[in-house]
């Protein structure tokens, strides 16, 4: 019997062909206390057909245009009424037995408002590509994009989500770690737990898959820091940055293998500039 009461968002839009492992993922979770709400703003590919297709296997429904992915999260965790929350896109899953790891890690670390675990790097087919590794959570490291948690394997206490405002609908790029710096700006306590929780998609057409991304993220990526450091950015936080990579790989040599036997994570795959 589950220790605490889980609810699971999923934002899904225009993503059927792995909408269903997705939601087979979290359905098959072994968890007496799990609420599931599904959030569609307007899809055309055939996910409202396979969501409707679910009955009330899916506890709430929303099928009503939103402002992006934060506000589509925002809309979804309102009538969330668990203990612990979490959220999944929809072309992510859940591994078996995360929902009983993540209640164990809860309750064996009271003080904890936010936990992570770490992730499978999986290719469209759902093919393994590399294992990911949440980073210790630090708010300038990760300001300066040196570490980070691995999102669809964190989860966090109601309370923590309701100290912020919630996602920041205007931030269409990097909306969960904006909202995990607010956590802990508000005074959340983040904690680990050394397990595979999650597996985390990539293919051509994602942000994080492509080889061009770094041309355009760098802006978007500056603009959180600036906004909660509230200044530009300066010469010296480029060696500031790559102080905090250093760090992050002594700390984790984890990193280090995965990065030398399987490749980096983001831009795996090369794409035609102007694709």
């Amino acid at each position: 019997m589950a220790k605490h009461s889980f609810s699971i968002v999923t934002i899904s839009f225009n993503q059927a062909q792995y909408l269903r492992a997705t939601i087979e993922s979290v359905l098959s979770q072994k968890c007496d206390a799990l609420q599931y709400i599904v959030v569609d703003p307007g899809s055309t590919d055939g996910s409202r057909d396979i969501i409707d297709s679910y009955g009330d296997q899916i506890d709430v429904r929303i099928f009503e245009p939103d402002k992006g992915p934060g506000d589509g999260l925002n809309k979804g965790f309102a009538l969330a009424t668990g203990e612990i929350l979490g959220y999944l896109n929809s072309d992510d899953v859940l591994l078996p037995g995360a929902i009983e790891r993540i209640d164990q890690a809860f309750a064996e670390r009271p003080a904890a408002d936010v936990i992570s675990g770490h992730a499978h790097i999986i290719d469209a087919e759902g093919n393994f590509l590399r294992e990911s590794y949440s980073d210790d959570f630090r708010v300038q490291p990760v300001l300066y994009r040196a570490r980070c948690v691995m999102q669809p394997s964190t989860f966090f206490r109601r309370e923590s989500f309701l100290n912020t405002k919630g996602f920041n609908a205007n931030n269409r790029f990097d909306w969960d770690a904006e909202l995990f710096v607010d956590m802990k700006l508000a005074g959340a306590k983040f904690a680990r737990v050394d397990a595979f929780l999650s597996g985390y998609r990539i293919y051509p057409s994602t942000v994080t898959a492509e080889r061009t991304s770094r041309m355009f993220l760098e802006p978007k990526a500056r603009k959180l820091f600036e906004e909660k450091h509230n200044r530009s950015w300066r010469w010296y936080d480029h060696p500031l940055r790559w102080g905090h990579l250093v760090m992050k790989y002594v700390r984790e040599p984890r990193w280090v293998r995965e990065r030398l036997l399987r490749g980096r994570v983001a831009g795996r795959f090369k794409t035609t500039p102007g694709a």
